[in-house]
């Protein structure tokens, strides 16, 4: 397990309302905190000290993002670098996609009130654990980075690519994140995880969809 920085863990509120998309929230008792799991194609934000938003990548990645100032931040989880931005109209779909899984978390947040300009994001996954001749968890690392980068948003911390899946804790009050590397166990939960998700992407295609994982 790696302290990243101000890595560690994540809060939302309480009343169910934070710009989330379809996240889990559980009560962990040993920690007394509320967490909040991020699955694939998901987003969530917090404005609460007593939660920890949580999140387990294979080749996807995701953005932790806060506001220091106002204690305000979230994450999203997104599978594929980019979608047709003409061919949307359903939101649980749509983040699947790293353009607007990036848009809609950081566009929330600015309608709850935290500065664009001091937004304090670290990101991690993308690790190619799926044999795969797309290399997409590879693709998701190159669209994330050139996203900051064409946004003007300064990255604070990342732990990308690699082999192995990520356990990601985050915690939006502290901006605190804690990284573990999965083993072999778990690292076959996660590839049939993500294999699941793609099969029922695939199964439901939009305009300008494009291949989730090529021949291996």
């Amino acid at each position: 397990m790696t302290h990243l920085g101000e890595l560690q863990r994540i809060p939302a509120d309480a009343d169910g309302d934070n710009g989330r998309n379809g996240s889990r929230r559980f009560y962990d008792a040993v920690n007394a905190v509320w967490m909040v799991k991020v699955l694939p194609g998901e987003f969530y934000v917090s404005a609460s000290p007593d939660e920890l938003l949580v999140t387990v990548l294979g080749s996807c990645v995701s953005a932790c993002i806060r506001d220091p100032r106002t204690g305000i931040g979230g994450m999203n989880h997104f599978m594929l670098p980019k979608g047709d931005t003409g061919s949307w109209g359903d939101e649980q779909q749509s983040a699947r996609y790293g353009n607007f899984a990036m848009e809609k978390l950081i566009n929330e947040m600015l309608k709850k009130g935290c500065s664009r300009a001091g937004l304090e994001i670290k990101v991690f996954g993308g690790g190619n654990v799926i044999e795969s001749a797309s290399a997409i968890g590879s693709k998701n690392v190159e669209f994330v980075l050139h996203f900051l980068a064409s946004e003007g948003l300064s990255c604070a911390a990342q732990d990308l690519g690699g082999q192995f899946p990520r356990r990601i804790q985050y915690s939006p009050a502290t901006g605190k994140v804690i990284r573990k590397f999965l083993g072999s166990g778990d690292r076959d939960s996660v590839i049939n995880g993500e294999l699941e998700y793609a099969r029922s992407l695939t199964a439901k295609p939009v305009a300008g969809e494009i291949q989730l994982f090529g021949d291996t």
